[in-house]
Formats: C-alpha cells, sequence, structure tokens
C-alpha cells in the first residue's frame, strides 16, 4: 500500500536517516571539490518512469540522500565564489530545517501567529541592522527579484496616483509610460520587476558617464527636469562586477528636488552599512522610499530569502491588498498578514532562519562575519595585483573582485577568448568555482567570497588553480 497515511510511525526515522548524512556531509566541505563531474553519473538515479507503486519512504529518501550528497554543486562550501551567493551558518540551517519540520502557513496570522510574528521581529532586527528607521513597512520575499517587484510595485501605485489612477483596481491602460532611471549599474532583476510590472523593461533609461555605467549625476537631473510629471529613480548598491555603487545620498536629493520615488537595489550591497569601513556607500539609503536586499547572499541564511523595505507602508496594502475573499479574515490591531504586503499569497516561514541567525550571533557577528569577508577580497585583490599573469580591473570595494587572466605575450584581441575558455575549465576542474561575465566589453572573472566558511587559504586555492589551468591552456 503505498498511501502515506500507512507509513506515519517512520517519519522519524527517515529525518534519522538525513540526519546521520550530514554530519559527514558538512565536516567534508572544506575539502571537498564544489562540483565532481564525475558523480554526475549518479543524475540517472533520480530519473525512470513515474513508479505506479512507490518505493517507500526510506527507500526515496536514502537514494536523494546518497545522489544529493554526491552530485550537488555543493554551494554551501567556502569555494562556491560564482553569482554572489552565501551559505547557511549553523543555525540558519537548523531553523530552516524547523521551518519544514512545522510546515507552517506563513501568510495569514490566523493561520500562524507563530510564522508572523517571527517575521516582524526578524523585520524589525534587520532594519536594526541596517540601520533603517523602525516606521518602515517589510516584508520577507523569495528572492531579490520578488523584493523588487514589492518595491516597485509600490512605486508604481504611487507614480499611478500621481495621474488620478487606482492601477491595483483599474490597470495601466490609458496611462502614459512611467520613467524610470538609474545609472548603468542596473541589475538586470529591476528590468525582469518592470517587465513583469507591465511597465516594460526596456523602457528604463540609463545614465552613465563611463563604459562601466557610472552614474552621470547632471545627465539624469537634466532628464527629471524635463520631464512633465512624477518619475521613479533606481539607486545600485553593490554592482555584482564590482561591487560599484551609486551615490545613494545624491541620488535622494534628486528623488527630493523633483519629487520622485528613489529605489535602491542592495541585493548585497546593502550589508556594506554594517562595518564602518564601508557604511559610506550606504549613506543616504535610509532616505530611499523601497528598498531591496538579499538574505542568501551576504546574511548567510538559505534560499530563498529576500527582503523589502517601502518607507511609507501603507503603499504595500495598496498594491497587494484588499483582494475582497471573504474566506481571508483581517488580521486585527497589533497583527500581520504578510501576503498583504507582498506578491505571495502561500508562503513558507522563511522568517525562521533570519530569526535564528540574528539570534545567535548578533549585530557584533555579522558586522565581523562582513569585515572578515572585505578582508578575504582585499587578500584575492593583493593576490591578484602581485600575479604576473593576472590583471585586476576595478577597486575591491566590498566582496567581489573583478579580474582577467592575462598572461605575457597574447594579444589583447585574444583574451576574452582564452579568459571564456579558462572559465569552463575552472568550472570543469570543480575545485573551487567561479565563472566569468563581461565588464567593459572584457571577459572577466568576478568571484564573491562571501560564504561564512571562506578563509583567506580558499581564495589563494583559486588563484592557484586558474594559474595552473591558464598555463596548461597557453603552454606556459
Amino acid at each position: 500500500m503505498s498511501d502515506p497515511l500507512h507509513e506515519r510511525d517512520i517519519a522519524e526515522t527517515a529525518l534519522e536517516l538525513v540526519f546521520q548524512a550530514a554530519g559527514p556531509y558538512l565536516g567534508s566541505l572544506p575539502e571537498r571539490k564544489v562540483h565532481d563531474r564525475d558523480a554526475d553519473a549518479l543524475l540517472e538515479e533520480l530519473g525512470g518512469p513515474l513508479p505506479e507503486h512507490g518505493a517507500g519512504t526510506l527507500d526515496s529518501v536514502e537514494r536523494l540522500v546518497r545522489v544529493g550528497t554526491g552530485a550537488a554543486t555543493h554551494s554551501s562550501g567556502p569555494r562556491f565564489f560564482h553569482l554572489v551567493v552565501g551559505g547557511s551558518t549553523p543555525a540558519a540551517l537548523a531553523a530552516d530545517w524547523t521551518a519544514s519540520l512545522l510546515d507552517q502557513t506563513a501568510g495569514l496570522w490566523a493561520s500562524s501567529p507563530f510564522a508572523a510574528r517571527a517575521e516582524t521581529v526578524a523585520l524589525g532586527w534587520l532594519k536594526e541592522l541596517f540601520g533603517l528607521p523602525a516606521s518602515f513597512g517589510a516584508v520577507l520575499t523569495p528572492s531579490a527579484t520578488f523584493a523588487h517587484l514589492t518595491g516597485l510595485a509600490c512605486a508604481r501605485s504611487w507614480w499611478a496616483e500621481q495621474h488620478g489612477v487606482d492601477v491595483s483596481a483599474q490597470g495601466l491602460a490609458g496611462l502614459p509610460e512611467m520613467p524610470v532611471l538609474s545609472s548603468g549599474l542596473v541589475h538586470v532583476s529591476t528590468r525582469k520587476t518592470l517587465q513583469m510590472l507591465g511597465c516594460g523593461r526596456d523602457t528604463l533609461r540609463t545614465f552613465a558617464r563611463d563604459d562601466a555605467g557610472r552614474i552621470d549625476l547632471p545627465a539624469m537631473e537634466a532628464a527629471l527636469a524635463a520631464l512633465d510629471g512624477p518619475a521613479v529613480i533606481i539607486g545600485n548598491l553593490g554592482e555584482v562586477n564590482t561591487g560599484d555603487s551609486d551615490p545613494i545620498a545624491e541620488l535622494a536629493d534628486l528623488a527630493e528636488r523633483y519629487g520622485a520615488w528613489l529605489h535602491v537595489d542592495g541585493a548585497f550591497g546593502l550589508f556594506a552599512a554594517l562595518s564602518p569601513r564601508t557604511a559610506h556607500l550606504a549613506r543616504g539609503v535610509e532616505r530611499a522610499n523601497s528598498i531591496t536586499a538579499d538574505g542568501h547572499k551576504w546574511l548567510n541564511v538559505p534560499y530563498e530569502s529576500g527582503f523589502s523595505f517601502v518607507r511609507d507602508a501603507s503603499w504595500m496594502s495598496r498594491a497587494f491588498g484588499a483582494w475582497g475573499a471573504a474566506y481571508l479574515p483581517d488580521a486585527g490591531d497589533g497583527r500581520v498578514n504578510y501576503n498583504m504586503l507582498g506578491p505571495e499569497s502561500s508562503r513558507r516561514a522563511r522568517a525562521l532562519p533570519i530569526w535564528a541567525t540574528l539570534r545567535a550571533y548578533g549585530r557584533d557577528g555579522h558586522r565581523a562575519m562582513v569585515e572578515r569577508h572585505l578582508d578575504v577580497a582585499g587578500h584575492l585583490g593583493a593576490l591578484v595585483e602581485r600575479a604576473p599573469d593576472l590583471e585586476l580591473l576595478a577597486p575591491v570595494q566590498l566582496c567581489v573582485v573583478c579580474f582577467r587572466y592575462r598572461p605575457p605575450g597574447v594579444p589583447e584581441e585574444e583574451l576574452d577568448d582564452l579568459n571564456a575558455r579558462l572559465g569552463e575549465a575552472l568550472l570543469a576542474d570543480g575545485r573551487v568555482y567561479a565563472g566569468t561575465s563581461l565588464y567593459r566589453g572584457m571577459r572577466v572573472f568576478r568571484p564573491a567570497p562571501l560564504n561564512w566558511r571562506t578563509t583567506p587559504g580558499d581564495v589563494e586555492l583559486l588563484v592557484t588553480v586558474l594559474r595552473e589551468l591558464g598555463a596548461a591552456l597557453t603552454g606556459g
């Protein structure tokens, strides 16, 4: 009989299988390859036709754990430098297991006062951590893209109201194009959000003074002055190739001068506020109308975790609430229905890992982690500058180091192809993981050491492996 009811007494045994695998797996992360392509053959064990008669809980969990611990990309380890990804602190990992154990319906206070209260506390602590006013509205989302969606949906509602339209009720029909202005540091997730909101991803206008995308403030101000009506400004705090940032305080001045909405993308850059060494980059963020950040980056909590903060919390309920469904009760005084403040209706209790890691390590612990990562990134930058066959392409400002392989004697026109091939070789090798990107028209590496386990030795290995593979490609 395959009905799960008949296996209700073995749930603890199934969890024990995961627990028994967890210790050896976590202990192996500092030494094992980030990805071992020789283990990819295990992936075949996941396939086959849908079983007519189930194999049972224990057999299925055993296979999943065995295949996963062997063939997964071990991105929770210390040498995954690709895509600006953190890991899961011990407190966050255990709390994420707790979230699955309790399986709370976290969108409504009535369905889980526990989940709602944990989210309220976690969001309050995050505002304290980043130096944001307690009066800001806030909600947890599955990602920075969804956090963008939250903040920019509020901006769209605000903008439409300036034109006398309730966009939540009436839509965009008949409205002019919503002006959205940014520097060239803007991330693709902002364009994707504008696409999802019906505003058009290609309507965003960029104002850059150079091919790195750094902002041309006079040109942006001239564009704002020429507009007949309100606009939305995107400020970028932590660009993914170099960690570069817009001058947020100056953008806040522009927004106030021209009555614009300022939205700040601080997916990982908002964590600059934690260290005295980098806090100047985040100066003025508290004056923004909406702010995006990501937990599964520098906070080191599991995927999926984003934060959205909105200065005037009423825009959140106007953009996402008032569905008119009789079975969804009002929260009541002092209570929050978070599914009325963001794009999700059904939500898991993603606040639990955030609550746990903030309580476990506090402000000092998270500041220490950020400053250690700043040191590791600075160390990597110094290694690159000292290496005769590597070229640092931008100052190291946060946790991203932008460079390329440039051995003597290789013509400039061949470097992009060489670095692309080196990037493929690095991922195939698997000892460390760092992909390539494009910066100022050049194919580059942009490793981001922000996993809580990462040490200077891990980035030293990255340099060693890159130079070793590069020499093999060039015959050096």
